[in-house]
């Protein structure tokens, strides 16, 4: 007789009771299934309609146990939610009522107030040491924290985004109690958790679907990573939605970082998904999707997602700042000041424009709020995927990386720092994995190609230079000192970063719902000047030089400063002011006041 199904959680092992669990399975390539339990038993699974195989049994929490496909390969669970000894151990039946929530009425924080720090929890020593580390996060004015990926892939050592087993926690980071003891912890200091996912691709190693359900990929599309995944089919796409709710439901995560959208480029299931999130959590939750897609498809913004990471901003500012123009910043090198105009005033660069292999990309974006955009300098991706893993305080002026703090913490979009950007920490963040043989050597190579595009790294000799992504040492370097010197450049940095954080929490955040842009102009190459006019109708004016001339400005009549640098840059009686070398000045009129400079501003 066919086992009941219910409508959350149908992969994997279910806890029906405290003495039941029922193991369910997708494997429409295979004739027989069993369930092998440590204890040495093996235990024929029901086949059921369309491809699935199920059985109920009595089974305690703890119970190790993995599935033998037609009697010829062992197999972990693929929705395991804990493994015992990675992913060639034994997966884990794990109640999801096994911890008790000190904060259990935590609702989560409205999207405007969201300051995000991101973090890299192997680099930040497991769960228990990330938990550490809240209280100065949230003493600083950070808001939430973005954990990368945490699913378990292959080794003890990984950036996330190679997960094999999507709903099991990395074993080396701690237990999954540990998981759930940071995030109400975090809770109780008022600390949002974000998760970035990888819904696009599974690692290249530990992953079985192919051998037993293969229709859970597609044979006429790829993508970088191999057979692109098809979400059309209601068990795959029931896969990640779940996925999705559990991390959201058990975990009780804030939110989720979708990465790579354009990989899975099926704005249907995407969609989909969304519904499904708001449907199954409580309507007074506050609950946050984000993405990132280079497509940069607005209309995911206008009903589904709540923000996209912006990398048409940090790419332009990376230009300016650095005057990098190789690999992907080649599409920046072309008037960058104007790009950092209508990136402030309308989010994204690319709206239908053609990308530097000739094909539109993106979508108008300029009707969206400023909050529909993540703002950063930097993130895991941009210090990781260089070869050296320099920080962007080692590629610029510091006084332009002032000022481009200034507009990055009190602008209205939200902003984003990697771990260390706070304290310009001297640590590189490099690319690391723990593969041996034949995967180590492939992705060691084909890191070294991914340089081919930058012109510091065109001949083979530089090649070599690289960091080897295997080598335990690489790992070692990424890991940031947090102890910040009494004086120097680094507690120099973090005073700012505490200031910064104190004036957006105090004047930009309560006004921040209901903002919209008035536009932006640009003053002089490098040298950008732009408003908002936030929730309160108060304007927001932040004017910035990221270039090394001197800019000549007229400041609006009796703009109240709220911030600039250097701090001893004055205006005169008339009102006129050069902004010098590396400069910002943000400045916040109260309602109902407002300057003639945006009145005339444009684009």
């Amino acid at each position: 007789m066919p086992l009941k199904t219910v409508e959350y959680g149908s992969h994997g092992a279910q806890r029906l009771d405290a003495h039941h669990t029922r193991f369910t399975l997708w494997a429409p390539d295979a004739f027989y299934v069993s369930l092998e339990l440590r204890d040495g038993r093996s235990l024929p699974l029901i086949p059921q309609a369309d491809g699935w195989f199920a059985l109920e049994i009595p089974c305690p929490a703890g119970t190790r146990y993995r599935f033998n496909i037609d009697g010829e390969l062992e197999v972990p669970d693929p929705a395991s939610r804990a493994q015992d000894g990675g992913l060639a151990g034994w997966s884990v039946v794990v109640d999801p009522r096994d911890y008790h929530w000190r904060h259990p009425h935590w609702k989560g924080r409205p999207w405007q107030e969201a300051v995000i720090y991101e973090v890299h929890v192997g680099a930040m020593g497991g769960y228990a040491n990330v938990a550490r580390h809240l209280p100065r996060l949230a003493e600083m004015g950070v808001t939430a924290i973005e954990l990368m990926p945490l699913a378990q892939c292959q080794g003890q050592r990984n950036w996330g985004y190679d997960g094999a087993l999507l709903y099991a926690p990395h074993d080396s980071y701690g237990s999954p109690q540990a998981l759930k003891q940071l995030i109400d912890d975090a809770h109780g200091l008022g600390l949002m958790v974000m998760l970035d996912v990888v819904y696009n691709h599974f690692g290249p190693e530990g992953n079985y679907l192919s051998r037993y359900a293969s229709p859970f990929f597609r044979k006429d599309s790829h993508t970088p990573w191999g057979a692109a995944i098809d979400y059309q089919r209601p068990p795959v796409r029931d896969f990640f939605i779940d996925n999705a709710l559990m991390w959201l439901l058990e975990y009780r995560f804030d939110g989720l970082r979708l990465d790579a959208v354009h990989a899975i480029d099926d704005p249907a299931f995407l969609h989909q998904l969304a519904h499904q999130v708001r449907r199954h959590t409580a309507p007074d939750r506050h609950v946050w999707l984000t993405l990132e897609n280079e497509f940069n498809q607005a209309g995911l913004l206008e009903k589904s997602f709540d923000a996209q990471w912006n990398d048409d901003g940090h790419n332009t500012l990376h230009v300016l700042l650095t005057g990098e123009t190789d690999a992907y910043y080649a599409e920046f090198a072309d008037n960058p000041t104007q790009k950092l105009a209508r990136c402030l005033s309308q989010g994204f660069v690319f709206q239908g424009e053609d990308n530097r292999h000739g094909v539109a990309r993106g979508e108008p974006s300029g009707h969206l709020p400023p909050s529909a955009f993540v703002l950063f300098l930097q993130n895991h991706d941009q210090i990781g995927n260089r070869a050296a893993g320099e920080r962007l305080h080692h590629l610029c002026a510091p006084q332009a990386l002032r000022a481009a703090t200034a507009l990055l913490l009190l602008s209205p979009m939200i902003p984003l720092f990697f771990m260390g950007d706070e304290s310009a920490a001297p640590e590189p963040f490099l690319f690391f994995t723990d593969y041996t043989g034949e995967l180590a050597d492939a992705v060691r190579e084909g890191r070294r190609k991914e340089f081919a595009e930058f012109s510091t790294f065109a001949s083979p000799d530089a090649h070599s230079t690289v960091a080897d992504p295997n080598a335990p040492e690489t790992f070692a370097r990424s890991r940031p000192d947090f102890r910040v010197p009494e004086r120097g450049p680094r507690r120099e940095m973090l005073t700012l970063y505490q200031h910064l954080l104190a004036l957006r929490q105090q004047q930009i955040v309560p006004r921040l719902e209901g903002s919209q842009a008035l536009g932006s102009k640009v003053l002089a190459e490098g040298a950008v000047t732009a408003s908002w006019r936030l929730g309160d109708a108060s304007v927001l004016h932040i004017t910035v030089n990221l270039s090394g001339q001197s800019v000549p400005f007229v400041a609006p009549l009796a703009q109240p400063v709220l911030f600039q640098t250097p701090p001893d840059m004055t205006l005169d009686v008339q009102q006129h002011q050069r902004l010098v070398p590396y400069s910002a000045l943000v400045s916040l009129v109260p309602p109902p006041t407002l300057s003639p400079l945006m009145e005339s501003a444009h684009e």
